[in-house]
């Protein structure tokens, strides 16, 4: 009988594991950094945060409701409840009715279309880079950031992608480059995923010629592919963090006159889908490139692509 219960035992902390390698690191620590918002919340009202209900987590969502957060922030904090708690070994029911019907009615009342960041388009994508060119200091730290900022909006990469990249994950092709991810969000059977950035027409903004230049200037041909400079300006060996992705982005929207607080550093990847939509560009090529595997997202964007270019006002002669 002990046999049978230690086995059990090494079965659920294996399934555990598994569960916790299912998803990529920086998404495990959103899951967390949600979580401890809830947390906080049952400490403040007396409530046990884990194992929760189904009647204290729907009081949560309508605190957040009150505090002007937006709708699809207080679904992904339901999401990181529902997954600490399969994380730590519990059952907790996110789709109860009492969560349900509060999310509907919380809905009902706030309404979900809400303003978020900007897509980064190819007219601002474009002043971007002709203020980096401009910059006649630090030429090495300022092909870096081109060439993330090229990829980053070319390959509707998401921020944590950028920064992973390793040499060794490119592949240089006569048509171009193909970038092999290890790993993404939404590839949860960890079997990689790869994108392919042809050469552009216009070498200025080409993406693939940047990371040519960078490589030739870095001397990088192992390891990280963007990496932090120290402060005499030496490349280190570490990789840039994410952070510093979105930094960058709202850095050269300023020096472009243009105001960052618009923009995020998901504004690339968002810039990237709306711009393809709005060149006519199919929902499956669109998914393709961004690795989405729901089509909700992906029709958001095109959707937006459209309010001008389908517009019945550009039927009338006035």
């Amino acid at each position: 009988m002990n046999k049978i219960i230690t086995e059990v035992k090494r079965l659920q902390e294996e399934t555990l594991l598994n569960l916790k390698n299912s998803k990529a690191n920086n998404t495990i620590r959103a899951y967390k950094s949600d979580f401890n918002d809830f947390g906080l919340f049952c400490s403040n009202h007396g409530f046990k945060s884990l194992p929760s209900e189904p009647k204290i987590i729907s009081l949560y969502l309508t605190s957040l409701s009150s505090k002007n957060i937006k709708m699809s922030t207080i679904k992904r904090r339901l999401v990181s409840i529902g997954v600490i708690h399969r994380l730590k070994g519990h059952y907790i029911d996110t789709k109860h009715p009492s969560i349900i019907e509060n999310i509907m009615g919380i809905k009902r009342r706030k309404g979900v279309t809400q303003k978020g960041k900007k897509p980064l388009l190819i007219n601002t994508l474009k002043k971007v880079i002709n203020v980096i060119d401009d910059q006649k200091h630090d030429e090495i730290k300022i092909l870096r950031d081109k060439t993330i900022i090229l990829i980053g909006f070319a390959g509707g990469f998401r921020r944590n992608e950028i920064v992973s990249l390793d040499f060794e994950d490119l592949d240089f092709v006569k048509e171009g480059i193909k970038i092999n991810l290890k790993k993404s969000k939404n590839d949860q059977f960890g079997e990689g995923f790869t994108k392919a950035l042809p050469y552009f027409d216009n070498s200025k903004y080409c993406p693939v010629i940047s990371i040519e230049k960078w490589i030739k200037k870095s001397n990088i041909n192992t390891g990280p592919l963007f990496r932090r400079f120290t402060k005499g300006s030496n490349l280190s060996v570490n990789r840039l963090s994410d952070q510093t992705i979105a930094l960058l982005v709202k850095t050269y929207l300023d020096l472009a006159g243009i105001n960052s607080k618009d923009y995020s550093g998901h504004s690339l990847r968002s810039g990237f889908a709306t711009s393809a939509a709005e060149s006519g560009a199919e929902e499956r090529s669109i998914m393709a490139m961004t690795g989405h595997k729901s089509t909700e997202m992906v029709r958001r964007y095109i959707k937006e692509a459209n309010l001008f270019k389908n517009n019945a006002l550009n039927k009338i002669k006035i």
